[in-house]
C-alpha cells in the first residue's frame, strides 16, 4: 500500500479536482447517494490518480460534496461528505473521527460478549466508503472496495491500529482481491498489517456459539457475516425438523439447525473443502459431523436427483452465491432464482419451512420475491413468514438503495 501525496488550497483542505456530473445525478447526491457513477460525469476525471480528492459539482457550478475519485471504476467517485463537508479533509482525523463512532456503535451492539465476530466498520454505512473492517475475535481483517480506497489504505490503517488494539486486537490483515482475466474474482490474498500471523483458522462465537473461521483464505474476509442473525433465526426454526442447507459453504446455517435440534442436517457445497471447515465447527461446537451429512455436489444437480428419489426435508434453506454481477445479468438472474426456487419447493415436504436468500444489489426486495410467488415455486400453501435484511453491524444509507444488498425470506 502506498500512501497518496496530496497538497493544500487555499481553504486549507487537500486540493481537490472538481468533476461536474449531469443534471441526472444532482438530486441523487444531494438526497446522500454516495457513489458518482463514471458515466455520469461530463468533466473533469481526465488525469485523476486513484484515491485523490474530487469535489464533485452541479452543473451550475454548486458544490455537491468532496471524496475519493476512483478513474477506471465504474464508480468514478466515492463521497465522504456532502455539500456542507465540502471543505473537509480526508485524511487520516477524518478517518480516527469515523472510525471511533463506528466501533462505539458496535461496543453497544455486542456488550453481552456473547459474539466476537462482527463487523467493525461498513464502508458507505459508516461514511467511510471503499473500507470494510471485520472483526474475528483477536484478528481483525481489512478489505478495500476500488482503488481509490486502496490508495488511502495507508491513512486508515494508521488510524485505525489504535483503536483496534483498545479492543484488544493483536493482528491486523488486509484481504486483496484481484480480477482474473476474464472478469472473475480469483482468490483473495492476505496480508498481515500489523502484529504477528495468525493461524489460518480462528475460533470465534456467534451467539455464543463457536465456530472456525478461515481468515487467511475464506471467502470475503473469512465468513459471511452478515448472515449471523439469520443463522441463529434458522437454528430456531430447525428443532425436530430435517434440514436440507444449499450453498452451505462453511456450515453455518447448518451448524445453528443441528444445534436448534434438528433430526439430521444435509449440507451441499460444490466445493469439498467447504465442509472440511464446516466439520472443524461442529467439533468446536460439540456436534458430531458423522451423525448429519455433507455432500460435495453442485446444488441444482442434486435438487434434481433428490426430486427423482423422492426425497424431501422439512426445513430447506438456500443461500447462493450471487446471481447478478450487473445490472445487465439482472433477466437471467431472477430466470436463475426462480429454476432455484422451483427445485427447491419441489423438495420441500408438506408443511415444511423455506428460507430462500438473495446477497445481489442489483436485485431488489420486490423483484426478489417474484421468484417466489405462487406461479415460481408452483406452491400455493405457502406464506411469506418473515422477511430481513443485514444486521445492524452493517448499516445502510437511507439515500442508498444498493447497501440494502440482502435479503432473507422464510416463507411456510
Amino acid at each position: 500500500m502506498r500512501k497518496l501525496e496530496s497538497k493544500t488550497d487555499d481553504v486549507g483542505a487537500p486540493s481537490a479536482r472538481r468533476l461536474e456530473v449531469g443534471a441526472a445525478a444532482v438530486e441523487k447526491l444531494r438526497r446522500g447517494h454516495p457513489w458518482v457513477w463514471q458515466r455520469t460525469v461530463q468533466r473533469g476525471l481526465e488525469g485523476v490518480e486513484p484515491g485523490q480528492d474530487v469535489l464533485v459539482v452541479a452543473p451550475d457550478g454548486s458544490v455537491l460534496g468532496r471524496g475519493l475519485a476512483d478513474p477506471a471504476s465504474p464508480i468514478a467517485a466515492r463521497l465522504f461528505t456532502g455539500a456542507d463537508g465540502a471543505k473537509t479533509r480526508i485524511d487520516r482525523a477524518l478517518f480516527a473521527r469515523r472510525i471511533a463512532s463506528a466501533f462505539a456503535v458496535r461496543a453497544r451492539l455486542f456488550a453481552d460478549g456473547q459474539t466476537n465476530a462482527y463487523r467493525l466498520l461498513h464502508g458507505e454505512g459508516d461514511r467511510l466508503p471503499g473500507f470494510v473492517l471485520d472483526r474475528y475475535d483477536r484478528v481483525a481483517v481489512l478489505r478495500t472496495d476500488g482503488e481509490g480506497a486502496a490508495a488511502r489504505a495507508e491513512e486508515f490503517v494508521q488510524a485505525a491500529w489504535p483503536e483496534l488494539e483498545k479492543l484488544g486486537i493483536e493482528t491486523l490483515l488486509v484481504r486483496e482481491g484481484k480480477k482474473a482475466r476474464e472478469g472473475k474474482p480469483s482468490a483473495a490474498k492476505a496480508t498481515t498489517l500489523r502484529g504477528p500471523e495468525p493461524k489460518e483458522r480462528v475460533a470465534v462465537r456467534e451467539h455464543g456459539v463457536g465456530f472456525m473461521v478461515d481468515v487467511l483464505q475464506g471467502q470475503k474476509t473469512g465468513a459471511f457475516l452478515d448472515q449471523r442473525e439469520n443463522r441463529w433465526r434458522a437454528g430456531g426454526l430447525a428443532p425436530g425438523r430435517r434440514v436440507l442447507n444449499l450453498f452451505s459453504y462453511a456450515g453455518g446455517f447448518s451448524l445453528f439447525a443441528a444445534l436448534g435440534g434438528a433430526t439430521h442436517v444435509t449440507s451441499v457445497d460444490i466445493a469439498a473443502g467447504a465442509h472440511a471447515a464446516a466439520q472443524a465447527s461442529f467439533r468446536l461446537a460439540g456436534v458430531e459431523p458423522g451423525a448429519h451429512a455433507f455432500v460435495t455436489a453442485d446444488a441444482f444437480a442434486f435438487l434434481a436427483d433428490a426430486k427423482r428419489r423422492g426425497t424431501v426435508w422439512d426445513l430447506v434453506i438456500s443461500d447462493p452465491p450471487s446471481f447478478a454481477s450487473n445490472e445487465k445479468s439482472l433477466g437471467r438472474a431472477l430466470a436463475a432464482y426462480r429454476a432455484l426456487h422451483r427445485a427447491c419447493a419441489e423438495v420441500l415436504a408438506p408443511g415444511g419451512i423455506f428460507c430462500a436468500a438473495s446477497c445481489s444489489s442489483h436485485v431488489d426486495t420486490e423483484s426478489f420475491l417474484t421468484t417466489l410467488d405462487d406461479a415460481a415455486t408452483n406452491r400455493t400453501e405457502l406464506r411469506l413468514l418473515e422477511h430481513h435484511g443485514a444486521p445492524p453491524d452493517h448499516p445502510t444509507l437511507p439515500a442508498w438503495p444498493e447497501g440494502r444488498y440482502l435479503k432473507f425470506a422464510v416463507l411456510g
